[in-house]
């Protein structure tokens, strides 16, 4: 990297200027060349409008889980405390991965003991480069927003899609 101020060629990523010591850092970052790229990494995960996360007792069975999910048609539940902190995620994943093709009947079982433990989550003041970032690399469709160690609302992959797409239309 060119520092701006002696014109001294750095090492790629280096923070610090070795000749002058001016801060790198600020130079170093990505800058967006369109309004999807733009929104991406400005505009918080808020934007998106989390929907309102369902919630479940960990002692809930996987029956009730199912029932909750059809009702309401959505990929994943998220497990919660007596005080409403979060536990764990229950998505379809969770039942194709270690509820499908088992040799015992799992209707009965508690969801504590098959759902996803201390699930990535994001804020709502986070960027949705940040969460996009965390989808991608845990390859993950779901994320809890949480306040405060508490859940109040849900994105999905298919949120940001959306968030896109209107973006494109609209450009």
């Amino acid at each position: 990297m060119i520092c701006p101020t002696c014109m001294h060629d750095n090492l790629p990523g280096a923070e610090i200027c070795e000749r002058c010591m001016q801060d790198l850092t600020q130079l170093d970052r990505p800058t967006a060349g369109n309004r999807v790229e733009r929104s991406l990494l400005e505009d918080p995960v808020s934007v998106l409008q989390p929907r309102r996360p369902l919630t479940l007792k960990p002692t809930a069975t996987v029956r009730e889980a199912i029932g909750t999910m059809l009702a309401h048609d959505v990929g994943a539940l998220l497990v919660v405390d007596a005080q409403g902190k979060l536990l764990g995620i229950f998505s379809e994943r969770d039942l194709l991965t270690k509820v499908a093709g088992r040799p015992e009947p799992c209707a009965d079982v508690p969801v504590q003991d098959l759902m996803t433990p201390r699930p990535e989550a994001v804020t709502t003041t986070d960027t949705m480069a940040f969460a996009l970032h965390k989808m991608d690399v845990g390859g993950y469709r779901h994320l809890p927003v949480l306040h405060d160690g508490v859940p109040i609302g849900v994105i999905s992959v298919r949120d940001m899609l959306r968030h896109i797409t209107r973006l494109c239309k609209d450009g």
